[in-house]
């Protein structure tokens, strides 16, 4: 302060004419003394406290106040409510509770205890340092306060929570004074291992670094305000010669307590002679160690000389806008809008030396006039860890790997979690994530957890087993119609053939190959048109088969009829009505699936529910009603065709083909009526098998009596014959 004044009193620039005056007083380091002493000048009764000796001519009115500014943290201070008029030159305890937390979240430090001195410094400080580090995502395994004056039982207790806690990492906002009573505790019990985060308060003190003879602090990481050079200040500090030359009580004081010695000697002390050597004194007074706090208070002094500067040129020009020349500003200082400095601080680590002392070595930087995300700078490679705190790893839990995520543990902060395997078609891809994601429908999860892969695509393909078989079986069900039907076809004018009706029986071979084809329409990958050819031709070629059977079935019996005396029946049935009855019975057929494939045909559709770990691929029927009407009127016509079967059952064993339809009928509508529930229930290509086998087991069961070779053999005789 003296330095600062004597400079600004020597300029020509800043505040000419004027001269600026300083009264000093000792807080003694005690807060209440310098809280009565600032109150006391502040009040006007600072005459109390002033020596008989007095630098000004005329008596003056105290414009400011310093002592505080330089070194007072406290966020408090900032409410301009109750603090209108203070203004710092050391940044708030606010932006260094922010870069400490950032600082912790930097190494990954989630799992965290803290201690703080018990008052508005250590209490505040803690409080935006926990509000902070929850938006970062760290806990607090436990925050105790203490003062220097607590009683053994309750330095011991924190002892004790330290030593029970699973964190390794420790931050403090602790006074010194306060922190040397718990250091003193700590290696009284060997408490050791921890990364010790610290504050502005303690991280550089050599007082504190004496104390740390059992290596607790070693590694300690912190905040530290930066270093500062004042030209001139060191040479400045050790010439206070001038001092003794002005009689002033302050040099003797000074002076005997540097140099151990008085200018009065009595008792045989060694006696003061005031051209003692300083450059020889190793102590706190010419450690520049210091500097950082100290330029705070030569900033303090020029913030007051260019604010009176200001005042006095107003006073002149009534010019609000006038600015001080570049060349009077020596020192720069800018306040926000709560009265505080731009906060910047370096980050210091403590580092042994060979020699057993301790270097605060500058391993990075905060800045909080820059954005978030480039505030804190740091090389981790210059860094050295405390012993034994496995490199500051401190976490509630070990991260959750990708394919999991965190399930909170109950009654625990949210650094303590579980890690819990995503469901099936959920994944994770990242560390330590709080949710699955579910996979697109048409994905799947695959057996890690972090990935969605395609989902398996099922339909009845030619190249599975079960498809190859049924298309076997379909050709060789083609086939052997048509060896009947070339049969038939070679012995078309004979007259067994002739009397069997030969159209209605080639008609019925035909639309039995037909049939047998249409199943491989069920084969394949379903598509818009497969999806409509399958279901219609299923339809049809069954209806016209019915109805061929229908017709030789109604032959029979009208046949019989026939033969009673005065019986014409068979003029109202014969070949041309035959004909007709077939083509009524399959265009009735071909009208409703007319009608089902305009209103809502069936469509190939992404079967999705019934397995959750592949596609199903298979056609939606459309129209509900269509298909049913379709099944039914096939069905209809079967359950016609067996009771006019059944009624000519006990005909002459000429006309016993009427028994073979009553039995084939029978077994029909059997497969009919099983079918329906088996193809509802059936998953997937099952249900297009159990199609195709209702359809192979009708076409094997309609004519049994054909299906042999020795009916073919006795057939072929016959014909011979």
């Amino acid at each position: 302060m003296l330095f600062a004044i004597a400079e600004i009193n020597n300029s020509s620039d800043l505040l000419p004419g004027v001269s600026l005056g300083y009264r000093m007083y000792d807080s003694c380091g005690f807060p209440p003394h310098g809280v009565a002493g600032a109150l006391a000048l502040a009040n006007g009764n600072e005459a109390t406290f002033v020596s008989s000796e007095t630098p000004c001519t005329r008596s003056a009115q105290v414009q400011a106040i310093l002592g505080i500014s330089h070194w007072a943290t406290c966020a408090c201070l900032s409410d301009k409510a109750k603090y209108p008029s203070f203004f710092r030159t050391i940044p708030s305890d606010l932006y260094q509770s922010r870069a400490v937390a950032q600082l912790v979240r930097h190494f990954g430090w989630t799992w965290v205890g803290a201690i703080r001195t018990n008052d508005d410094y250590g209490n505040n400080g803690m409080a935006t340092f926990t509000e902070t580090a929850n938006q970062l995502g760290i806990c607090l395994e436990y925050s105790v306060p203490f003062i220097s004056t607590d009683s053994p039982e309750k330095l011991l207790s924190i002892v004790n929570i330290i030593k029970q806690s699973t964190s390794k990492v420790i931050v403090t906002f602790v006074q010194p004074r306060d922190f040397i009573t718990l250091i003193t505790a700590l290696s009284e019990h060997n408490v050791t291992g921890y990364q010790w985060v610290g504050t502005e308060a303690w991280i550089v003190d050599s007082e504190i670094v004496a104390m740390n003879k059992h290596h607790i602090l070693d590694g300690a990481i912190g905040v530290s305000i930066p270093e500062a050079h004042v030209r001139g200040i060191e040479e400045f500090m050790m010439d206070v010669k001038p001092l003794n030359s002005s009689g002033n009580q302050l040099f003797t004081e000074f002076w005997e307590a540097l140099f151990s010695c008085e200018f009065n000697s009595k008792n045989n002390q060694k006696r003061c002679t005031g051209t003692e050597d300083l450059s020889d004194v190793k102590n706190s007074f010419t450690d520049m160690s210091l500097m950082p706090i100290l330029n705070n208070v030569y900033k303090g002094v020029y913030a007051v000389a260019h604010a009176l500067h200001k005042i006095l040129k107003c006073n002149k020009t009534c010019d609000t806008n006038v600015t001080l020349d570049p060349s009077m500003v020596r020192e720069e200082v800018y306040f926000n809008e709560n009265g505080d400095p731009v906060a910047k601080y370096e980050i210091i680590n403590w580092q042994p030396t060979a020699q057993g002392t301790v270097e605060f070595v500058t391993v990075g930087l905060y800045d909080a006039s820059l954005p978030v995300d480039k505030q804190l700078t740091l090389q981790n490679a210059s860094l050295f860890w405390a012993q034994n705190s496995n490199q500051g790893t401190s976490i509630c839990s070990k991260p959750c790997l990708p394919g999991t995520r965190k399930v909170l543990q109950k009654g625990k902060p949210v650094c303590c979690y579980d890690c819990t395997p995503c469901a099936e078609g959920e994944i994770s891809n990242t560390t330590d994530s709080i949710t699955c994601i579910q996979c697109p429908p048409d994905f799947w999860s695959n057996a890690q957890r972090v990935a969605c892969v395609q989902k398996e695509t099922e339909f009845l393909s030619y190249e599975e087993i079960m498809g190859a078989l049924l298309t076997a079986a379909s050709l060789f069900g083609t086939c052997m119609t048509c060896v009947v039907a070339w049969i038939f076809l070679k012995y078309r004018k004979t007259p067994i053939v002739r009397a069997n009706n030969s159209e209605l029986s080639f008609l019925l071979l035909f639309s039995l190959s037909l049939c047998f084809l249409c199943s491989l329409t069920f084969i394949g990958r379903p598509s818009e048109w497969s999806c409509m050819l399958r279901h219609t031709a299923f339809g049809i070629t069954f209806v016209l088969c019915i109805s061929c059977v229908l017709g030789k079935t109604i032959v029979v019996l009208m046949a019989f009829r026939a033969t009673l005396p005065g019986s014409n029946v068979m003029k109202w049935f014969g070949p041309l009505q035959q004909r007709l009855s077939v083509v009524a019975f399959t265009l009735i057929q071909v009208l409703i699936c007319v009608l089902w494939l305009t209103i809502s045909p069936p469509f190939p559709f992404k079967n999705m529910k019934q397995f959750t770990y592949k596609i199903i691929m298979e056609c939606a029927m459309g129209s509900a009603i269509g298909f049913w009407a379709v099944l039914g009127y096939i069905g209809l016509l079967a359950v016609l065709c067996f009771v006019l079967a059944f009624l000519a059952r006990k005909l002459p064993d000429n006309f016993n083909e009427a028994k073979f339809i009553t039995f084939s009928m029978l077994i029909f509508c059997a497969v009919w009526v099983t079918f329906i529930p088996a193809y509802v229930s059936s998953p997937g290509k099952f249900s297009v098998a159990v199609e195709i086998f209702a359809i192979l087991c009708y076409i094997i069961l309609l004519k049994p009596e054909k299906n042999s070779k020795k009916y073919l053999m006795i057939t072929y005789f016959k014909l011979i014959c």
